[in-house]
């Protein structure tokens, strides 16, 4: 029905669309019972028409079998024939080389099928003609060689029984086109019923920001009630998302209050040093405060790459490549071991090959190093190995209380023992973006004062390529 679509869509594209639900329906439905009442109303006048024709033939070839002809219908004995014949309506013509021989009961008016069926062009002949404003069926068959039997019967009754046929089709399809009207209407405002609960809730939700479910409607298979499930599940998925946002812009201005408030009162000390003569610093003293305010900028620094990072909540959206993770790890430890000179590095890879985001994958890896150099005593051990997808990195440092395990990946969390140190407290929750992004995962076990060990799953490049 995508033509009756294509040409109501100029009037329906102005209106609700219950209204053109119920408008299609309608038109839909008044075009099947017009077909049908057509179909019928033609079966059934051909039927009607059939039986005619076949009761003047039967008739015709019974006064045939008789021995009526044209001297006998003629004669003065024809009278009570003729007075039957006007009884049922028919009339009798003989017609012989297209000439009347009969003394005509009353006018019967006949033309070249009768003539044909006379001289043996045609075995018989049946038309509907109008005679004096009156419908007449007309059958003929020949009697002999160059004679044919002419019944003519008035349709006049069966005309009225079609015509009160046409009538009744035509009021029975009105009142079904009317109820179709009223049921699609019917059907229309309440099966859309959950879809305006869907338009009045993200309205509320555009003006009011509340991620509020939507009451399901219907059974488990119901088409509506599956949308209305989805909408709440995007819904729950918006709150969620929502509540991260809000919770990350509350953390990252806690954490970046602290060095700002330094950044500040350092930048404050260098002014009036620099304009009070009296507060002029020494050079020793100037020295250490511009490395205090350089550190401050770099943990800054480090702080907002982290928090831009943390904010890329999308999937990967680079054409993935094979990387060897190996060759990763190792860029990874050449910068690592620069800035933790003291520590010892017991390493084994193997030839790992993964499919994703090289710079990704190299700052989850660096930092998962980092935080290992940050743990380690300064001439302790950090063992790095690398099997089939999955990197271990183990220190020998306080390990994490207990307590601690369950957030350690957890933005800005940072437990007791790390709240002295630097760090922003948002490496690991890089690490967990990055193996989740690349469909892995990252997991800790640690021990109390015997260091602890975090493993890097990452599932396997396939074989044969990406």
């Amino acid at each position: 029905m995508d033509w009756l679509h294509d040409a109501l869509s100029p009037v329906t594209s102005r209106i609700s669309l219950a209204a053109r639900v119920t408008i299609l329906t309608t038109v839909a439905v008044a075009l099947v019972l017009s077909v049908v009442s057509a179909v019928f109303y033609v079966t059934v006048r051909s039927e009607f028409i059939g039986s005619v024709d076949q009761t003047l033939v039967k008739r015709a070839n019974d006064a045939v079998d008789a021995g009526v002809t044209a001297s006998s219908l003629n004669s003065t004995n024809a009278g009570s024939v003729q007075q039957m014949l006007n009884a049922m309506g028919i009339r009798v013509v003989f017609v012989n080389g297209g000439d009347l021989l009969t003394q005509k009961v009353s006018s019967v008016p006949y033309g070249i099928p009768e003539q044909e069926v006379a001289l043996g062009t045609r075995s018989q002949s049946a038309r509907t003609v109008d005679a004096g404003g009156e419908p007449f069926r007309i059958v003929s068959i020949q009697t002999q060689p160059g004679q044919a039997f002419v019944l003519a019967q008035s349709m006049e009754s069966t005309q009225r029984a079609l015509d009160r046929l046409a009538v009744v089709l035509v009021l029975a399809s009105a009142a079904g086109v009317a109820m179709s009207a009223m049921a699609g209407w019917a059907v229309a405002s309440n099966g859309l019923r959950p879809v305006r609960r869907l338009t009045a809730a993200t309205e509320r939700i555009a003006s009011t920001g509340e991620m509020e479910p939507i009451d399901v409607w219907g059974t488990r298979n119901d088409e509506l009630a599956r949308l209305t499930r989805s909408f709440n599940t995007m819904l729950r998925a918006l709150g969620e998302s929502q509540t991260r946002e809000r919770q990350l812009i509350a953390d990252a201005g806690h954490e970046l209050r602290t060095p700002l408030t330094s950044l500040r009162t350092n930048i404050e000390l260098l002014r009036q040093a620099t304009s009070d003569p009296d507060r002029r610093l020494d050079a020793e003293a100037q020295g250490e405060l511009m490395d205090d305010v350089r550190a401050q900028l770099d943990e800054l620094t480090s702080l907002i790459g982290d928090l831009v990072e943390l904010a890329r909540d999308e999937p990967l959206h680079r054409d993935p490549e094979p990387l060897a993770l190996d060759d990763i790890v190792e860029q990874s430890l050449t910068r690592v071991r620069l800035r933790a000179p003291g520590v010892t590095w017991d390493v084994a890879l193997d030839d790992s090959q993964v499919v994703g985001e090289s710079q990704s994958l190299e700052r989850a890896v660096t930092n998962l190093l980092d935080n290992a150099a940050k743990w380690s005593p300064p001439d302790g051990t950090i063992t790095v190995r690398l099997t089939e997808g999955v990197l271990s990195i183990s220190d020998e440092g306080p390990g994490i209380a207990e307590e601690d395990l369950p957030h350690v990946f957890q933005r800005f969390y940072r437990s007791t023992a790390a709240r002295s140190l630097p760090g922003s407290g948002l490496g690991l929750s890089i690490v967990q973006r990055a193996a989740e992004r690349h469909g892995g995962r990252v997991e800790v076990a640690s021990i109390l004062g015997s260091g602890s060990t975090f493993t890097l799953h990452l599932p396997l490049a396939p074989s044969g390529g990406p």
